[in-house]
């Protein structure tokens, strides 16, 4: 046991495959624990690396990991299946991560505290419940256009088309079509309550922090924006550049090149899709108000003039994430005033 330098850890909710390793890379020994046996084999063991995949309840385990003595290096999931032996087992799954975390060239996933966990959990909390409304919404519609009733679109307009079938009489709405209606509106209404509680903590949340409060000013980042952002990027001096950061989200052009011939294609949509959304809608939102204010900068104005405006909203969400990387990792809040502020 003590011949041990290397472990490779395959999680999994109740059993667990373990992969060590001794400093020449020889195996000592590949075997399966309980969930209850984890945490006190690894109190047992002298001081080691020991590597798994960022998934599910990863952070957790590498807090426990970590606090029994021993490095705990997380690998994207991604990274680690070129490293697996052919045939898909548990104990192959342990042998690639083992080989994976051998490359000196592997990017590493920062390891999440309890209390960024707990921030994220509340942002997928309000998400799931948006969702939630949105799908009750979207019932709604189309169970009073089934009736011929329609009404303008947009969640503003719920109460308007909900007014409207209050006066509409029983030869048009069935008493039992009614009696559902309204059991998704009072769903819709409970939503929205819980929503508005959520938004309150999460605004109350980012006034305590500087690095929300920084975010806050790029124009069109709101506090929902920023509060996913320091929650999902735990370290963004992880990142070597802001042009790092913004292929980390999946907002540049995805390679695919071979000998001098070099092509550009669509976003390779890579990172957290939440993160990548937020950041495209806030530029939309940008752009929107830039044309009705007159203030819109002449690169994006020419931009729009050769190019969509949805396109034209991710190359200004990827200056976004650049302008992000830069506040986080070199402090100040956003100037545009400074001859550089376009072009971080």
């Amino acid at each position: 046991m003590r011949n041990i330098t290397t472990i490779g850890l395959d999680i999994a909710k109740n059993v667990f495959q373990v992969h060590a390793e001794d400093a020449n890379g020889n195996t000592v020994f590949n075997r399966k624990l309980r969930r209850v046996e984890l945490a006190a084999f690894f109190g047992k063991l002298p001081p080691c690396t020991v590597a798994m995949e960022a998934c599910g309840s990863a952070n957790h385990w590498a807090r426990t990991i970590t606090a029994r003595g021993h490095e705990v290096r997380l690998l994207p999931a991604q990274l680690v299946k070129a490293f697996i032996p052919r045939g898909k087992t548990d104990a192959n799954d342990a042998i690639g991560i083992s080989e994976a975390m051998k490359r000196k060239d592997i990017r590493f996933v920062p390891v999440k505290s309890a209390e960024q966990q707990g921030a994220a959990v509340v942002l997928r909390t309000r998400s799931l419940m948006v969702r939630q409304r949105v799908m009750a919404v979207n019932a709604v519609r189309s169970h009073l256009s089934e009736f011929g009733v329609i009404g303008p679109v947009g969640i503003a307009n719920v109460g308007k088309l909900m007014a409207a079938l209050d006066q509409l009489d029983e030869s048009i709405i069935p008493p039992a079509a009614r009696f559902a209606l309204n059991e998704i509106r009072e769903e819709i209404t409970r939503l929205d309550d819980r929503i508005d509680r959520i938004d309150r903590e999460i605004a109350a949340h980012a006034k305590r922090d500087e690095d929300i409060q920084r975010l806050l000013t790029i124009p069109a980042v709101g506090a929902i924006t920023a509060s996913t952002i320091k929650a999902l990027v735990p370290d963004p001096a992880g990142f070597k550049s802001a042009r790092h950061f913004a292929a980390w989200i999946g907002l540049t052009p995805k390679a695919n090149s071979s000998g001098e011939k070099i092509r550009d294609g669509h976003i390779s949509k890579m990172g957290n899709r939440e993160l990548r959304s937020l950041l495209f809608l806030c530029s939309l939102s940008a752009i929107r108000v830039a044309r009705r204010a007159d203030t819109m900068l002449p690169w994006l104005k020419n931009l729009l003039k050769r190019r969509p405006v949805k396109v034209a909203a991710v190359a200004l969400a990827n200056k976004m994430a650049r302008i992000v990387w830069a506040l986080l990792t070199k402090g100040g809040t956003y100037n545009p005033a400074l001859p550089d502020a376009t072009h971080i």
